[in-house]
């Protein structure tokens, strides 16, 4: 099983993400996706740490967010949220406040 656990602000704002798990290649995609969109289409600064092995991806933003990385994040959100409501055997989400 996979889970991902969203870091949000107190203002609810995504400001990174925990993902773990092998299950699903389409959750991998989105994590990609959202991480080199980020770094491709804004000049916001983060951290990734990734531990293929393990299917471990650790991705927190440098603050603060912009408004085209907030929506990246948001969608991303989305994204894992509807593979989530398909699949709920194979994919769990919660949100960490930080």
């Amino acid at each position: 099983m996979t889970h991902i656990t969203f870091f949000k602000n107190s203002e609810k704002e995504i400001t990174g993400f925990y993902s773990a798990g092998h299950e699903g290649y389409a959750i991998s995609v989105l994590t990609i996706n959202t991480i080199n969109s980020i770094e491709a289409f804004t000049d916001d600064k983060f951290d990734v740490s990734v531990n293929e092995d393990e299917g471990i991806v650790i991705f927190k933003m440098a603050m603060p967010v912009s408004p085209e990385t907030s929506i990246l994040l948001k969608s991303y959100e989305l994204g894992v949220s509807s593979v989530a409501e398909d699949n709920p055997k194979y994919l769990s989400i919660s949100v960490k406040e930080v």
